[in-house]
């Protein structure tokens, strides 16, 4: 169980921590100390909500049929060999985040930005609902719960850390150098675990 919940977890984290609309929208608002708590919160709790969607429906019809695992799992290794190729180009031309001293913003407007940059985003679903939620077909039972609960932690470890831990990265950030060094491990590890997918397939 503990294993099906790693490797939720770390699946989970590397398709979170990808550089997006949303996260830099929780990190701008990290770094200026406004709204944290609920935006980090909606965040997290959207994605539960998916990766749950996920792991119930989609990864119980996908059980069914090997045929569609095998079709999963190459598509998964796939899709994150592509994100770790993104992630890779990104480190060659990296970009430092301009957070802006803007004044103090509406919750109400905050909560529909934030809301709209989660599910308006067709890569949340294709990473939460499809690609988490296929893959948990690889479990049953309570290792299942035990994988999407790991994906949904990551989610909630990441948002909070992310916007708690802003304003501290702000001097660090500042600079592209540290952007690439992100992008670096963000490709590095979407690249081992789409190699961990594909020895899995071949030796299954």
């Amino acid at each position: 169980m503990f294993s099906a919940a790693l490797s939720g977890f770390l699946l989970g984290a590397s398709l979170i921590i990808a550089i997006g609309a949303q996260n830099a929208f929780i990190l701008r608002q990290g770094l200026l100390q406004q709204h944290v708590f609920i935006l980090s919160l909606i965040c997290a709790l959207s994605d539960a909500l998916l990766i749950t969607a996920g792991v119930v429906g989609l990864g119980t019809l996908i059980a069914q049929s090997p045929k569609l695992i095998s079709f999963v799992t190459l598509g998964g290794a796939a899709f994150l060999f592509w994100y770790a190729s993104v992630a890779f180009r990104r480190a060659l031309k990296p970009e430092a985040m301009q957070a802006a001293k803007a004044g103090e913003g509406s919750l109400k407007t905050a909560i529909a930005t934030v809301l709209a940059l989660t599910f308006l985003n067709p890569h949340v679903y294709l990473d939460t609902v499809v690609l988490l939620g296929g893959l948990s077909a690889r479990f049953e039972g309570v290792n299942r719960a035990a994988y999407g609960g790991g994906a949904a932690v990551a989610s909630f470890v990441w948002f909070f850390g992310l916007g708690y831990g802003a304003r501290l990265l702000q001097p660090v950030f500042a600079k592209p150098a540290a952007w690439r060094v992100l992008d670096v491990l963000i490709g590095l590890v979407m690249a081992g675990i789409a190699l961990s997918l594909l020895v899995r397939f071949l030796h299954g």
